[in-house]
């Protein structure tokens, strides 16, 4: 168990305490918490779009003399999990940690809960150690797919309970077993975390080298961000969808779910549930469509289809056969007209300004006439996922598309700062960048992965608004980065 982080001459500084919202109170109120605490900053109102600063953000990078991870002056960070030790609950953490998101815990403390794209063809960072054997540990009824052979799917999720005031772990276990792939997901309004595999792997009569699973693949589940350590209930929703899942986000004002699909050929879904917040009761699952431009190309590969801060209106179609055997969801979705997207990965709900309505942005990693990647944003219809949402239709827009590596280099996992801008992971061709965002659409460079070319993945905000936390993945190191703030005011 780590009790004292890693410690680059860090002092978080005292928390802020959000106040809590209600589930269903309006989305101006939720976006506090899952939008960025914006009404503690103030944001640059004039900028030129897509266009690089580095007087914008925090000020240049400094490097690191640790060689981990370069910051602007004035931020520090502390390494919180490793790799291979051991958790609280006697297991190891788990190696390539992905998307996570962070809640309030008991008496002040942070629950993270954090992804792991982990299957039986990693060799490393399996929570369970050489041969599988701290398996045993576990009863084989909290294992989703407890695989054939004793090839555990050992993908999952993971939850830390941080202190942000000491920069202290006080506990560490896994709390999903028997997943694979499980990539990025996202926060809910009611305090879990759904989780996403990415993968359409199917289950076999039999284990052989290439087919050990004992169940289907390609599921959202939902974890609890509990403090106590625990395991949830390895329990698909499968109304949801069985497709190449990779994130999700929640608006909280009616509890529909958007999600994104990472094919090159993916599509945009939404889950309308029959009961909000409770999402294994079902609901309709319908794919997203642009509105007079039926099958819709939004990549731009080849010519611009979309121009950045084009308006287009929605119109969400529904879909059946969602279990999807043949894997062929988004290509049946598309051809009854849905609109498709370039590997649609990180989502986040928020608000990137006072005066602007909470929104859906979510990342294509290789959109862009140079495939290095878009960003966009759906605000939904005031009467969404109701008979009427036609009378004034849902918008997408395309928020930026830079095409240019030095500005983003295929973004991926995003999320909404408490400041108001949008701070993207990359997962690009190089160096990789924590990058910031801002509302008028002006791009800056927050943090570099100073140790390899691996790829950035899980950026979230404390709910006091005091610690990024990310993951750098191959390494599988989790960082909490501290430092003023503040400082995003109004010039």
């Amino acid at each position: 168990m780590t009790t004292q982080a890693e410690t680059i001459d860090a002092t978080p500084s005292t928390a802020v305490q959000p106040t809590r919202r209600a589930f269903m109170q309006s989305a101006a109120a939720v976006t506090m918490g899952f939008g960025g605490l914006q009404s503690l900053f103030a944001r640059n109102a004039s900028a030129t779009p897509a266009s690089e600063d580095i007087g914008l953000g925090f000020g240049p990078l400094v490097p690191d003399p640790k060689g981990v991870f370069d910051l602007p002056e004035g931020f520090n960070y502390q390494v919180i999990s490793r790799v291979g030790e051991t958790m609280s609950d006697g297991l190891l953490v788990p190696g390539l940690p992905d998307a996570m998101a962070a809640f309030e815990g008991p008496d002040g403390t942070t629950v993270i809960v954090r992804n792991h794209e982990l299957d039986p063809s990693k060799k490393n960072g399996s929570p369970y150690g050489d041969g599988q054997k701290l398996a045993s540990r576990l009863p084989r009824s909290k294992f989703y797919d407890a695989g054939f052979g004793g090839y555990h799917s050992y993908g999952g999720t993971t939850n830390i309970v941080y202190d942000t005031r000491r920069g202290t772990v006080e506990k560490e276990f896994l709390s999903l077993a028997g997943t694979i792939r499980n990539c990025a997901g996202g926060p809910t309004p009611w305090g879990t975390w759904i989780t996403c595999e990415e993968t359409v792997e199917r289950a076999s009569n039999r284990w052989s080298e290439d087919r050990i699973y004992e169940r289907d693949h390609g599921y959202n589940f939902e974890v609890p961000a509990t403090a106590t350590p625990s395991l949830a209930e390895p329990k698909p929703i499968r109304g949801m969808g069985r497709f190449m899942h990779e994130a999700i986000c929640v608006d909280p004002s009616t509890g529909i779910v958007y999600q994104t699909e990472d094919r090159h050929d993916g599509l945009v879904y939404r889950f309308v549930p029959n009961v909000p917040g409770k999402l294994h009761e079902g609901g309709r699952l319908q794919v997203l469509s642009a509105k007079r431009k039926l099958s819709l190309d939004t990549r731009n590969w080849e010519g611009r289809t979309v121009a950045v801060g084009e308006r287009l209106e929605v119109e969400w179609l529904d879909i059946d056969n969602i279990e999807s055997p043949n894997d062929d969801l988004r290509k049946r979705g598309f051809a009854k007209g849905a609109a498709r997207f370039a590997r649609g990965e990180g989502m986040w709900w928020g608000a990137l300004a006072d005066d602007s309505p909470a929104s859906a942005y979510f990342a294509c990693t290789s959109g862009g006439r140079l495939y290095k990647g878009q960003i966009w944003r759906y605000t939904p219809s005031p009467a969404e996922g109701t008979a009427d949402e036609h009378r004034e239709p849902g918008i997408l827009e395309l928020f930026i598309e830079p095409n240019n590596p030095g500005l983003i280099d295929n973004a991926d996992n995003i999320t909404v700062a408490p400041f108001g801008d949008l701070i993207v992971c990359e997962d690009g061709s190089g160096e990789d960048y924590l990058v910031g965002v801002t509302p008028e659409g002006r791009i800056y460079k927050l943090g570099r992965n100073a140790w390899n070319n691996s790829e950035l993945a899980g950026v979230c905000f404390s709910p006091d608004g005091t610690t990024l936390f990310v993951n750098v993945q191959s390494v599988g190191i989790t960082l909490a980065i501290t430092g003023p703030w503040e400082s995003r005011r109004t010039s």
